[in-house]
Formats: C-alpha cells, sequence, structure tokens
C-alpha cells in the first residue's frame, strides 16, 4: 500500500466536503432513490453514498480495491449500515456470479479503475437482464477548450488522485451493453474547472 493512496484516503472526505455541501450530497440521494433489489456499488470509497440506501433494498454488497479506503468504508458499514457485505476486488474481476444483482451504483468511479471497458463488462455480467446501473460520473467536457484542459491536466491528476477526467465514459458505457434510459449532464460543484463535467443516469443491461 502505498503512502500516496494512503494520504489520499485521509484527506477524501475534507477534501470533498464543500463539493457535497453545495449540491453533490442531493446529487447522490437522487440517484439512490432509484436503487432497488439486490445492489452492488462499486468502488464504495469512504462510504460517502451509505446514508442514502433505502431500508426497503433487500440486500447490499460494496466493493473497494484499495485497503486504505476499504479500511474507513467497513467501520462506516459497522455504524450505519451493519447488514452490508463490504469486499476488496477491483471494479475488473467482481468476485459474484453472473447475473446476482437487481442494480450496480457507480458513482465517481470509472474515471478511476486501470479498465473502463472490463470493469463495466464485469458490471454487466454481475447485473441479471434488465437489471441497472446507476451512474454518477467525471467525463470528457463537450467543450473543446475545457477538453484540452483535461487532457493536460489528466496525467497530474491520475497521480495524485486516481482520475481520469477525460474519459468518454458515455461512450463506453453504451458500448459494453447498456441502453441509457435516464441521462443528465451536469456539473461537480465547488470543484476544479476541469473535473466539473458530469453525467448522472441509469443505464439497463441487454
Amino acid at each position: 500500500m502505498s503512502l500516496r493512496k494512503t494520504i489520499f484516503a485521509a484527506i477524501y472526505d475534507p477534501m470533498s466536503r464543500a463539493s457535497e455541501e453545495a449540491g453533490l450530497r442531493d446529487m447522490r440521494r437522487g440517484l439512490l432513490a432509484e436503487a432497488g433489489g439486490s445492489v452492488l456499488e462499486i468502488g464504495a470509497g469512504t462510504g460517502a453514498n451509505l446514508a442514502y440506501y433505502d431500508e426497503s433494498i433487500e440486500s447490499l454488497v460494496f466493493t473497494e480495491p484499495e485497503p486504505a479506503m476499504l479500511r474507513r468504508l467497513q467501520r462506516k458499514a459497522r455504524e450505519e449500515a451493519p447488514q452490508a457485505e463490504v469486499v476488496q476486488a477491483p471494479a475488473e474481476d467482481l468476485p459474484f456470479e453472473e447475473a446476482r444483482f437487481d442494480t450496480v451504483v457507480s458513482t465517481l468511479v470509472l474515471c478511476g479503475v486501470d479498465d473502463q471497458a472490463r470493469s463495466l463488462r464485469e458490471i454487466r455480467r454481475v447485473l441479471r437482464p434488465g437489471g441497472r446501473l446507476l451512474f454518477l460520473e467525471h467525463v470528457r467536457s463537450d467543450d473543446p477548450g475545457l477538453a484540452r484542459l483535461q487532457d493536460r491536466i489528466s496525467p497530474l491528476n491520475r497521480f495524485f488522485f486516481g482520475c481520469d477526467c477525460n474519459r468518454p465514459t458515455l461512450a463506453t458505457i453504451e458500448a459494453t451493453g447498456f441502453t441509457v434510459s435516464r441521462l443528465e449532464h451536469s456539473t461537480l460543484p465547488k470543484a476544479p474547472k476541469f473535473v466539473r463535467p458530469l453525467i448522472v443516469g441509469s443505464g439497463a443491461a441487454a
């Protein structure tokens, strides 16, 4: 476990607080109101979504690959969702059987996975036919000037924060077998300009 990742886990919640209070928290709440049945959240980090899952959900599983994040997630889950299962696993290699889940949740994760397309294929594999992917993700800007800034800054952003904010995530979601039924283009509040473009929505697995 690298010192950089340990530090990032420690500062993640304080670093995100302004965005959460300025609107990100409401985005999470609105998105997760759509979750139902057997639910998997990938890359759950420090557990920012924990408070927004409805008690009617049948089962709840969280994955997180990074040990420093995982420890924080485990502590928070014990306090706020003791019925949930927490598993250490990367999105590219989910340790679950096919068609296990009704809903998969990904919030600010697909910008940081090593292989985005493989991660989405794994999500589709573990979803039941017609199951839904709920997503809130950084994306490459449609504005050419901002997209060029994202391209320039992305290597540094990746090194320090593990985020490639210039990925064509929506196109990859659709290319890996999801039919997007709801889509909102939004912005991440109180954040640097190059990470502001967001997509929020849901897609059904083929």
